[in-house]
């Protein structure tokens, strides 16, 4: 199926659906990340160790791919705005009952719900920019939809450990439902109704479907690629604030600059990177950040005793290059699906990308311990792990190829 015309929606109705769906993406990565600097909190609090607490992490992801994999039975069988209104309604009560957990027992569940239709929305957000944007402008809509990292790292990791500060950490889960209300309410105004894909003649059934994506040796390819994309940054990424407050010697107040600067640089790179995906090429600009991003992911690793400035150099870099590979690399995967299969492809995708997460957490809370003092040991391993998972999906996206819309497919893209 080819993206609708562009004629189909003016460039401002499209920007208002980037926009939206940017926010939808805020929200959910919001709720994933504010997890990682209330990792001290949860530990001391629940009484639990670094491994439970990588579990809990881990049982977002797993439960976000087990849904992906249910998610691919129906994803293209429905207009996509209805769903989405009806599984972010859902995602945001779920949200709603993380704050309501009174113990780790039922945050898990909690986490577990959120999972399930936080892992949905993400392969529908994709999904929708891969149907609506022409693919010479791909790179540029991801890169919209992709602020919402950085604007959920510049303000809203810090204004949720505000909250979980001055209020209590139940308040930041009470303010990220309160804001999936107010989307739903922008989803209903600015998405358009999105049923082209059901007018595509006879449909196979959801698992003729499934089996034709996973027949699909490109797809095949496609789902390594973006397993590998996800592992690298989360064998490290859910062990910062441990690591920075144990053995860096930071106070829980000052995490908040982490974020901070991480997240006002990635908001200003982003934009540059989305540009240079499309005019220097995906897969040459991937395989650029790919290896750049080593050097501050290990890095951080191996900040005890540095200065607090040095040690935010070291984390913004680490942002900035997170960011910038995420862009081109999330532009190539939703260009490698067959369009007429890219619902049950991107449901797919998100179950290997969640699938990829969790395993990376608590591959990285496996390796690390602590010591006679309490210190974090093992972090620079979990470093290198993904190190060579990142060099392992640079290698693999010269093999992929991409759909420039419904010709065939375009190596070269």
């Amino acid at each position: 199926m080819p993206p609708l015309a562009v004629s189909a929606l003016s460039r401002r109705r499209e920007l208002w659906l980037l926009l939206t769906l940017a926010g939808i993406q805020f929200t959910h990565i919001l709720d994933f990340m504010i997890m990682m600097p209330l990792g001290p909190q949860f530990t001391q609090l629940f009484g639990i160790s670094d491994a439970s607490f990588g579990l809990l992490v881990s049982a977002y992801t797993l439960a976000a791919g087990l849904s992906g994999l249910l998610a691919a039975t129906y994803l293209d069988k429905f207009d996509r705005k209805k769903l989405m209104l009806v599984l972010y309604a859902l995602f945001g009560l779920a949200t709603l009952s993380c704050g309501l957990a009174p113990d780790y027992p039922s945050l898990m569940l909690a986490r577990v719900l959120a999972g399930v239709f936080g892992g949905v929305l993400s392969a529908l957000t994709q999904t929708v920019v891969a149907d609506v944007i022409p693919f010479e402008r791909r790179g540029r809509a991801m890169a919209i939809v992709m602020t919402s990292f950085s604007v959920s790292t510049v303000a809203g990791v810090p204004a949720g450990l505000f909250l979980a500060a001055h209020l209590s950490w139940h308040a930041p889960f009470f303010g990220i439902a309160a804001l999936v209300g107010l989307l739903c309410l922008a989803a209903l105004v600015t998405l358009p109704p999105l049923r082209a894909h059901l007018a595509v003649g006879p449909r196979p059934s959801a698992l003729a479907a499934i089996a034709q994506v996973l027949q699909d040796r490109n797809h095949l390819k496609t789902f390594a690629f973006s397993a590998l994309l996800m592992f690298a940054g989360f064998t490290v990424i859910p062990f910062i604030t441990i690591y920075l407050q144990t053995n860096v010697g930071w106070r829980t107040d000052q995490v908040f600059y982490v974020y901070l600067c991480g997240g006002v640089a990635t908001l200003l790179s982003a934009r540059l990177v989305g540009v240079l995906t499309d005019r220097r090429g995906k897969v040459a600009l991937f395989r650029i950040m790919a290896v750049l991003v080593i050097f501050p992911l290990v890095g951080i690793t191996l900040t005890a005793g540095l200065p607090v400035w040095t040690v935010l150099i070291v984390s913004t870099l680490f942002f900035i290059c997170m960011s910038g590979r995420m862009i081109p690399g999330m532009a190539i995967i939703a260009s490698c699906a067959n369009p007429a299969l890219r619902g049950t492809f991107m449901a797919l995708n998100s179950a290997v990308q969640s699938a990829g997460m969790g395993v990376a957490a608590f591959v990285g809370g496996f390796l690390i311990s602590r010591d006679a003092n309490n210190l974090v040991q093992g972090y620079w391993v979990a470093a290198l792990v993904g190190a060579c998972a990142s060099l392992a999906a640079a290698y693999l996206a010269g093999s992929l190829h991409m759909y420039q819309g419904p010709a065939g497919p375009n190596q070269k893209a």
